[in-house]
């Protein structure tokens, strides 16, 4: 089919009678030339003559200035618009190094494993003409690779690795001993697309980039970093934030561009619909196409209402998201780079350079969120030099109908900042963990950098990585933490199957899942519709059933906050906000069932699903009292005027931080529980906050005067999504009232009221000023508890027979390094020998078969070791009531087991603490008495139970009592040691000797 040309449509669409009155703004962008340099010094021949072999005769003008820097050893950042020739500008040095010094070695790194395969032919093709004993190996490594093809890289690294940061997360870092070769080598790391390392996917990968500088200096190597990016504001910072290194940036791009027409429709009917109708006319008109859409719903409703209406030419369009599995979203690329599509509908997933050939028009189903994002997607479409298309078609968003209304700030507005936030606690203490495995961390690491160093101290109180005998280094409490790490979300994927053969249809990550795959909700996959008919959370499965329906699902909600830790407050104008750390708990409380044309609700459901509860970061602006009782006396809606400002507020919170309105949360409360009354709260939403609020609240005025504009610019009468609508709020935009909301933000920013002098001071528990990156440490009330003297019931004393002998065998006691005062008045240590084993009895669950053989009881408060035989032991039970607690080593699992054939006695009311119980809450595993006393006492136990049960059938019970009795006065200088240091000592299996963190003081456990 011929294809007609970009003006030809452009000009059809403005004629049109339909769609000619739903443009409102037209905006050309001239053709651009090129601008060239000379790099400073020349190329080897075999480079030469590979850029000749490729048509290149001159390197554009930021390429040039780039490699320069590169072949200085700079760390460098280039940040320029998509189709600038940016790959040209890490291969040429990278492989000038690998000719000129054979063994040097180069890692790229990509986000996506399709960028990883692209660049590789790129690599293959530009040294497809070297001699062959100079030309250098590339090869990927990423999770298709094979294990024996991951073992020969390891054993014989190529000289230009090609990975992702999940490999080299879980792979190569985890077991870096295993690639010493390549690192030994390496003297370049790329990182392409840098621009997507933002919030907590750039969060995660500060911390993977830093272990793997630790790894390169173990291995002593220095590598160069080189990072591409699309246009941001701050390349600099971010790019330091990114590495923890200073970089050099190229910003000003020397290549050329074809000419460039935006055009923004407002449509009368859906926006969904009206890029349907616009993705029709382009495609019958052969034009190649690409929509992007903001949601996963949404590109498949838009490819399958399209797809009806292409007749033959259905099979020439496709959808494409996340989701999808591998060999899918491969076979569509393939099928896009070779011309066999005419269209794509897409999520961001294709916003990358991934090769998908040449393309003329691109729609934007609403606007992406941010400017960076719009210039990234709609650089998709216009290479070589081509003319081409990008349409804003914008949906009831109150974004996209600022930019309706105000198309001049589009253009006029530069690229956002991009944000990520290496001092998020949350991803810290997990990366930590990880490179505590990778190898021990000495306490002067450089890795401890900022609030690290801190962060890991408090690690090792709760046993999470482990501080060596000496105190110089902290190790591991685990062999491989690194499949707990989650580099893309929360960490835990759900795997969606089809009912029945249970075959594996999609994948959806936990955060998304109780709200698109909740049990009843319609699943949409590649235009088909499922019915989910089960949710697993602990399987981590989603069940769905094939089931044609005319309806989509929405869920409803509610939330909850809980003011952790303020970090800054400030007053402005007549309000107050501040700037913390929150929990923030939110419920599914059920779903709609709303039919896809005109969206009416025919249906509500309930559900009843366990809350989901993370800490974040988050701003709040506190309402005033006086302006509160104000709107009420005048008979405004105040709770619907405050959540249609925190609707709005969240909106348009995209203009100023680059992220989209689905990042952050809010939630507005009338009285909230910890302030002076109500409040509104927007939140970063992700745990531990990515630095998204941070930012706000530094322009909080400015986000509330744009809030001010947005809402009073709208015209409709009572409140719509253009303003103050959320189509993601959970009480379904109840209540709203817009005429309030802007009584609401007029008396927050007048200049005039002083009622913010009449506002209480914050009841809350800390008020400190963030320093840098504002380490969110959870603060605790230090609430005063109130304990009763436990009542003391007289009991009998040992029998009279068990106390002579006991006298007479009374015995010194070690004591070194014990001045803790152990809690409460009077304790004891306790342990019994049994007379059957485990195997005699029927296993270990039927200890109370075992018979005691005897019984040990250490009383602090007379400093004595009382002996109980087996006629005695309802003597041992009455003795173990006297005390303030009662402490043993695996005595609650255990002795108390054994004992219960003795005795009616609830024994595990009795105040107890299990040394090893303690032990293993920090570890997660269970260490023996033995290899925790001679690491933390020096000493070894006498004996074994296997030997004690020898010598009960040989009659040798002096024996068991002296084995028994050297047990007990071990497991009591554990305890005093504990009490008093807060570790016990043990060795790990890399056979270093570690602390184990405990806190004895104050255990009374019931």
């Amino acid at each position: 089919m011929p294809a007609k040309d970009v003006d030809e449509y452009l000009n059809a669409l403005k004629a049109s009678p339909r769609f000619g009155p739903q443009v409102v703004h037209h905006e050309e962008f001239p053709a651009q030339s090129a601008r060239f340099a000379e790099v400073k010094r020349p190329w080897p021949p075999e480079i030469e003559k590979a850029l000749l072999r490729s048509g290149i005769t001159e390197l554009y003008s930021h390429q040039a200035e780039a490699v320069d820097r590169i072949r200085e050893k700079k760390n460098v950042i280039v940040a320029t618009p998509t189709a600038s020739g940016k790959s040209l500008i890490y291969n040429l040095p990278v492989l000038e190094k690998v000719l000129t010094e054979p063994g040097s070695k180069a890692l790229y790194l990509f986000p996506l494993k399709a960028l990883a395969q692209d660049q590789l032919r790129v690599i293959t093709e530009f040294i497809s003409g070297f001699p062959e004993d100079l030309r250098p190996r590339a090869a990927i490594c990423d999770g298709d690779t094979s294990a024996y093809h991951r073992k020969k890289l390891r054993q014989n690294p190529p000289a230009i690795l090609i990975s992702n940061p999940d490999m080299m997360h879980l792979s190569m870092l985890g077991y870096h001993e295993n690639w010493s070769l390549f690192w030994q080598g390496l003297t370049h790391v790329v990182l392409d697309e840098v621009h997507t390392y933002r919030g907590v996917f750039g969060s995660h990968m500060a911390w993977v980039l830093r272990r793997l500088r630790r790894i390169c200096r173990i291995h002593n190597a220095d590598p160069r970093f080189v990072l591409s990016s699309a246009t941001i504001a701050n390349p600099e910072k971010f790019a330091h934030d990114l590495l923890g290194l200073d970089v050099e940036v190229v910003t000003e791009t020397g290549a050329p561009r074809g000419g460039r027409h935006f055009v923004f429709i407002d449509p009368y009917d859906s926006a969904g619909h009206a890029a349907c109708q616009l993705l029709e006319a382009a495609i019958k008109r052969g034009l190649r196409t690409i929509v992007y859409t903001q949601s996963r719903k949404m590109t498949e409703l838009v490819s399958v209402w399209t797809q009806s209406r292409l007749g033959p030419l259905k099979k020439k369009l496709t959808a494409y998201r996340a989701g999808f599995l591998p060999e899918e979203r491969r076979e569509i690329e393939m099928r896009l780079s070779s011309g066999d599509l005419y269209g794509v509908v897409s999520t961001s997933a294709l916003e990358l350079g991934i090769d998908i050939g040449e393309l003329d028009i691109c729609i934007l189903v609403g606007y992406p969120g941010t400017i960076m994002a719009t210039w990234q997607r709609g650089g998709r479409v216009g290479r070589r030099l081509k003319d081409s298309l990008i349409i804003l078609v914008a949906q009831e968003d109150a974004l996209d109908q600022h930019f309706m209304r105000n198309p001049a700030d589009f253009f006029e507005r530069g690229v956002e900042a991009a944000v990520l936030n290496p001092e998020n606690r949350v991803i810290m203490e997990r990366h930590l963990v990880c490179a505590a495995a990778e190898l021990p961390i000495p306490v002067d690491d450089p890795l401890l950098s900022g609030s690290a160093g801190t962060v890991l101290s408090e690690m090792s109180e709760d046993g999470r990585v482990l501080l060596g005998h000496d105190g110089r280094a902290w190790f591991t409490n685990r062999k491989y933490p690194h499949r707990e790490v989650d580099l893309r979300g929360s960490g835990k994927t759900f795997m969606i199957k089809t009912e029945g053969d249970l075959q594996l249809l999609g994948e959806i990550d936990a955060g998304r899942c109780q709200k698109e795959c909740h049990p009843g909700a319609i699943y949409l996959h590649r235009g088909m519709t499922w019915l989910v008919t089960h949710l697993d959370p602990n399987g981590r499965e989603v069940v769905v059933r094939r089931q044609n329906v005319n309806y989509f699902t929405r869920t409803q909600g509610q939330k909850e906050t809980e003011i952790l830790k303020i970090y800054a407050t400030i007053t402005r104008r007549n309000f107050r906000a501040s700037f913390g750390f929150l929990r923030v708990t939110e419920t599914v409380t059920g779903f709609q069932r709303r039919l896809v044309r005109g969206q009416r609700i025919i249906s509500r459901q309930s559900l009843d699903l366990p809350p989901l509860v993370f800490e974040t970061e988050g701003l709040w602006i506190e309402i005033p009292g006086p302006l509160q009782e104000r709107l009420e006396q005048d008979m405004v809606h105040f709770m619907g005027g405050i959540h249609a400002v925190e609707h709005a507020a969240i909106g348009i919170f995209p203009l100023l931080v680059l992220c989209d309105r689905n990042d952050v949360g809010g939630i507005a409360h009338p009285a909230h529980p910890e302030l002076p009354g109500a409040a509104v709260f927007i939140y970063d939403g992700h745990p531990g906050g990515v630095g998204l609020s941070r930012q706000a609240f530094e322009r909080i005025e400015d986000l509330l005067a744009m809030t001010q504009k947005t809402v009073a610019s709208c015209p409709c009468e009572t409140g719509c999504p253009s303003c103050v609508h959320s189509p993601k709020c959970g009480s379904g935009n109840r209540p709203i009232d817009k005429a309030a909301s802007l009584r609401v933000l007029e008396g927050l920013l007048s200049s005039t009221l002083k009622d913010i002098d009449t506002m209480p001071a914050v009841p809350v528990r800390v008020l400190e000023e963030s320093s840098g990156g504002g380490s969110p440490v959870t603060e605790k009330f230090q609430g005063v508890e109130e304990e009763n003297e436990r009542g003391m019931t007289p009991l009998l004393p040992a029998g009279e027979k068990a106390a002579r002998r006991n006298a007479a065998a009374r015995d010194d006691v070690m004591d070194e390094g014990t001045d803790a005062e152990p809690v409460g008045s009077r304790y004891c240590v306790f342990d019994l020998e049994t007379k059957r084993s485990a195997q005699e009895v029927g296993g270990w669950h039927r200890a109370e078969r075992m018979g005691i053989s005897v019984g040990v009881v250490y009383d602090s408060g007379q400093d004595e070791y009382l002996v109980f035989r087996e006629d005695e032991i309802e003597e041992l039970v009455i003795s173990l009531q006297r005390f303030d607690l009662v402490i043993g080593f695996n005595n609650k699992r255990f002795d108390n087991r054994v004992l219960s054939a003795y005795t009616d006695i609830k024994l595990h009311a009795l105040p107890t603490l299990d040394l090893l119980e303690e032990v293993k809450k920090r570890l997660g595993y269970r260490l023996s008495l033995d290899a925790l006393a001679q690491h933390t006492l020096g000493v070894k136990k006498s004996a074994d139970g296997i030997m004690a049960l020898k010598w009960y059938k040989e009659g040798r019970i002096d024996k068991i009592i002296k084995y028994c009795r050297k047990d007990v006065e071990i497991t009591r200088n554990l305890y005093l040691f504990g009490l008093q240091n807060k570790y016990l000592l043990f060795q790990n299996k890399a056979g270093t000797v570690v602390r184990c963190p405990v806190n004895f003081g104050g255990k009374r456990q019931k």
